[in-house]
């Protein structure tokens, strides 16, 4: 049964058609992922599609008696109502049913209650009250009495979540349902959607959430749609195969193109027109032959500033507001290359420790020593601040003009930008102009503009389209400072972290080592166990332990199990030795020939700095070899 069909679609913005004679169409029981580059045009055809915009061309059609549920990336309520009577709000069965019902009450009227209670049967409204206090407790809403006024951006769109997966309509369409959701609340989403029987269309980046709630791909790419039966895996692969396709077709358009041109050229000899459709045929060519693909990526390459022995030492740290522990005697020293993921449900304080530990938040007892040589580089959550009228460029060389890349080549900041996708023609349009993922991208820029050797990304992956992530997932896996990244993109926490601060609430944190999936298999499996809430726990400082230097400072009594290596560490592992073996080789021919005294002032100095700095590169790697000889 077809649920949804779209024929011949078409719309234009700000002098640019951003789709063109779209045709496809949604069948009862699809859950359908629509993917594509930031800017695409995703978030206008799902709003042409739910009807919230007109299409310049083509039509929209809605099987009759088919219900429609939108979630928007901002959802508009009534500002004056509360939580749940915003919900009680709608004109689902069920809702009209429980009216009808409290309508009669009200009234005493028992011929109306009695038709009332018929509809409370057949729609099984009698526990909806039920059902509603068990949706919003999964999706983190607690006060139900709140008004709607008083709510953030990340609340407002769970509310309207909890609207939709309450009023169950026959189709639902989502643009990044998972962006404001803390991880536990995406597994849960995760499950209601891929075991419910429900028909689906939505908008994510999330790609664990794509694989596993769709069973249909449909890309937008260049104003066109290319649908694809099968999971995330299945598109990739198709997707290479298609565009394959495409440049071989290009090119060959091009070489017919030259005979076609030649002959366009020629007078006609034996009659006085040339043949219409060959003509026809020939403009049909010079437009395929004239295509471009867009093959460009975004390009982060910027250098990182040097770091010191010494990075960022955070002491017995505390934090509370009024009666609620954030953070509770915690203890850690950052070492070089770090890679920490954060966790935890929304509210627990995760945002405030990062605010902490770059010293915008002052704590309540511990410090927080910072290296002299610490940069940061701190991607914050929320929208790109900019002023009124301010174009792209502006955004950029407000902080710096020229830019210096990783290889060491200074460029200027229209050259940077174009490194990011914007072309110079976008460059020079105003900031409001962009898409939700054109300005996540160009705050992005803002902050690796300033070569940080200390990188906070604060849920970088909101509206970030996937080809952009893959490429800040490679940039940050060969980046040389330290990381630590707040994140619900699972995909993206388990190919880049290495342990984990799980906030686990009261101000407990439990530094686990591991990516996600390896704290999922953990909890599976019992290894370890949540300590009861009411119990105090203790930090284990370098002083408790003084064997064991080289591990995470652990913020809890229980230490979690020992990670295997990685295939990296292991070839890193078998490397180190070598490496010791040669510097200490270096060290001690350079110790030889100073005490001999040989060797011009120039040369005495130059052998002592060089083996100073022998000296603090090796403590460094024994530190790391003693680190990864335990894991082994």
């Amino acid at each position: 049964m077809n649920y949804l069909s779209a024929e011949n679609i078409s719309k234009n913005f700000n002098e640019r058609w951003l789709f063109k004679n779209i045709n496809f169409g949604i069948l009862k029981g699809d859950k359908v992922a629509l993917v594509g580059q930031n800017g695409s045009g995703k978030t206008t055809l799902m709003n042409v599609l739910a009807g919230l915009i007109p299409s310049d061309e083509g039509s929209v059609s809605i099987r009759k008696g088919i219900t429609v549920g939108y979630l928007p990336q901002n959802p508009e309520f009534n500002e004056k109502l509360s939580v749940i009577d915003t919900l009680f709000q709608g004109d689902s069965p069920s809702i009209q049913a429980m009216k009808a019902y409290e309508n009669a009450l009200a009234h005493h009227d028992d011929d109306k209650l009695s038709e009332a209670i018929e509809l409370m049967d057949k729609y099984q409204a009698w526990d909806y009250e039920s059902k509603v206090e068990q949706i919003l407790g999964k999706l983190g809403i607690h006060n139900f009495d709140k008004i709607i006024s008083e709510l953030s951006g990340g609340q407002r769109k769970r509310v309207a979540m909890a609207k939709i997966l309450i009023e169950e309509p026959d189709l639902i369409i989502m643009d990044e349902p998972t962006n404001h959701l803390d991880l536990e609340t995406i597994e849960w989403l995760e499950q209601t959607l891929s075991a419910q029987s429900i028909t689906l269309l939505l908008v994510t980046h999330d790609r664990y959430f794509l694989d596993r709630v769709c069973n249909n791909i449909v890309e937008l790419d260049g104003g066109k749609v290319f649908p694809y039966k099968g999971n995330y895996g299945y598109f990739l692969e198709k997707k290479a195969d298609r565009e394959a396709m495409e440049s071989a077709s290009i090119d060959k358009a091009k070489n017919t193109l030259r005979t076609e041109l030649e002959w366009m050229r020629r007078q006609p000899k034996a009659r006085g027109t040339k043949a219409q459709y060959r003509i026809d045929a020939f403009h049909e060519l010079k437009d395929k032959a004239s295509q471009t693909k867009d093959t460009s990526k975004v390009q982060l390459n910027v250098q990182m500033t040097r770091q010191g022995s010494k990075i960022l030492e955070i002491d017995d740290l505390s934090k509370a507001f009024d009666n609620q522990k954030i953070i509770s005697h915690f203890s850690y020293t950052f070492k070089k290359k770090d890679r920490i993921g954060i966790i935890g449900k929304n509210g627990v304080g995760k945002s405030t420790f990062l605010n902490i530990i770059t010293q915008n938040l002052r704590p309540d007892s511990g410090k927080v020593t910072t290296g002299e040589t610490i940069v940061y580089g701190y991607y914050e959550q929320g929208d790109l601040e900019y002023k009124p009228g301010q174009r792209v460029i502006d955004i950029v060389t407000e902080i710096a003009e020229y830019v210096t890349l990783g290889n060491g080549q200074t460029i200027t900041a229209s050259q940077f930008l174009t490194h990011f996708k914007f072309e110079t023609k976008v460059q020079y349009t105003m900031v409001e102009k962009l898409s939700g993922g054109e300005k996540r991208r160009l705050a992005l820029m803002r902050v690796l503009i300033k070569n940080p050797n200390f990188l906070i990304l604060d849920e970088p992956t909101n509206d970030l389209d996937i080809q952009t992530l893959n490429v800040l997932e490679d940039f940050l896996m060969d980046f040389g400072g330290c990381l630590v990244l707040v994140s619900h993109d699972r995909y993206f926490m388990d190919k880049l972290v290495e342990h984990l601060f799980v906030f686990e609430g009261e101000g407990r944190i439990r530094d686990f080592p591991g990516n996600y999936t390896d704290y999922r298999e953990a909890i599976e499996n019992n290894e370890f166990a949540i300590e009861d809430n009411s119990k105090e726990r203790k930090s284990i400082t370098d002083s408790e332990q003084p064997n064991q230097k080289s591990k995470h400072n652990l913020s809890e009594s229980v230490q979690a199990p020992k990670r295997k290596m990685s295939f990296k560490e292991q070839k890193e592992f078998e490397g180190l030795e070598t490496e010791m073996a040669q510097m200490t080789s270096r060290k001690d021919l350079l110790t030889n020939q100073l005490s001999a005294g040989e060797g011009s002032h120039q040369e005495i100095a130059a052998w002592a700095k060089e083996i100073e700095q022998i000296t603090e590169s090796l403590d460094e790697k024994e530190l790391r070899w003693l680190e990864l000889s335990e894991m082994a």
